[in-house]
């Protein structure tokens, strides 16, 4: 049986086009998931035209859904539950998913703003767990108008530590006082005093003024690159009191990560916000939005099940 799916193709609008591929078929460790709501990333865009994701392969990583087949091992969630989960290939009406990849949607959470909590959560938790944030530390945040940027203001904040927000335009840092932000500074226009983290998802030219105000022992994670710039750092300038510039990345299960942030968003604990949400259909729309700094927050793309003629995939 095929399902539709969104695969890559060079050719088409954003390089994705909806299509239609091969059904999943879940292994003995893996539940199958038919997927309401999926979250695009500014690193999905990325993929479909950088190669890593091969032509014709399914795109996404963010998806919630409901279990329609349990794991034939006996582990994971039963058939009926909702789960928001982290994996490769989720832009498809239905995925066959690891259980450690995923945890259990509570009650008084949607499936929307489920689905914008992988990526982007689990980059602002681990970034921020591993850059040593605690009580009282000096957090910058920058591109914090976006998905990753939110949750690391709300959950540094949550922590203990002087969040300083860092956004393109004023119009960008709207909410990020609310949210939790001590500073809300448009580029790093006036900070002067040193900072104990910096979360980075901009690069280029900031990445480097961000090294610039650590304080020895600090810690920058790099968890993107929006800017598309090239960083240039001057002579001598990783030379002195140690600190460290750390290329960060999501590995290994996410599933006990997902589970405490979903557990945070249905207590109102970690406000989700989607700035933009639509039919899968509209991927070309959402894409052009994201890539434009459009976005406050997460694009959702609810996966719908109307059967229209489409393309063969290959997957």
């Amino acid at each position: 049986m095929s399902v539709r799916a969104l695969v890559v193709d060079p050719s088409a609008p954003a390089a994705v086009r909806l299509a239609e591929v091969a059904g999943p078929v879940p292994g003995p460790g893996q539940v199958l998931v038919d997927v309401s709501h999926a979250s695009l990333n500014y690193g999905d865009l990325n993929d479909a035209r950088s190669g890593r994701v091969p032509v014709g392969a399914v795109l996404g990583s963010d998806a919630a859904g409901v279990v329609v087949r349990a794991a034939a091992d006996g582990t994971g969630p039963a058939v009926g539950s909702r789960v928001v989960a982290l994996t490769s290939g989720a832009f498809a009406e239905r995925v066959a998913i690891d259980v450690g990849a995923l945890a259990g949607t509570p009650d008084g959470l949607d499936p929307a703003r489920a689905a914008a909590l992988p990526v982007a959560g689990v980059a602002a938790l681990r970034s921020l767990r591993a850059a040593g944030l605690g009580p009282g530390k000096r957090v910058l945040i920058t591109g914090a108008s976006g998905g990753v940027g939110r949750f690391a203001v709300q959950l540094a904040a949550r922590a203990g530590a002087h969040v300083i927000a860092s956004v393109g335009s004023p119009a960008r840092g709207r909410g990020l006082a609310e949210a939790g932000a001590d500073e809300v500074l448009t580029g790093l226009e006036g900070l002067d005093r040193p900072v104990d983290v910096v979360i980075d998802s901009v690069g280029g030219p900031q990445l480097v003024a961000a090294w610039n105000l650590l304080a020895p022992g600090g810690s920058v994670q790099s968890v993107g690159w929006t800017s598309g710039e090239p960083a240039v750092f001057p002579p001598y300038a990783t030379v002195g009191p140690a600190k460290s510039l750390t290329s960060f990345v999501i590995e290994g299960d996410a599933g006990a990560d997902l589970a405490e942030l979903a557990g945070l968003a249905a207590r109102g604990a970690l406000a989700v916000e989607v700035g933009w949400q639509g039919s899968w259909e509209r991927f070309a729309e959402a894409a052009e939005a994201l890539r434009g700094r459009r976005v406050p927050g997460k694009a959702v793309l609810r996966v719908t099940s109307e059967r229209r003629p489409l393309d063969r995939g290959n997957g």
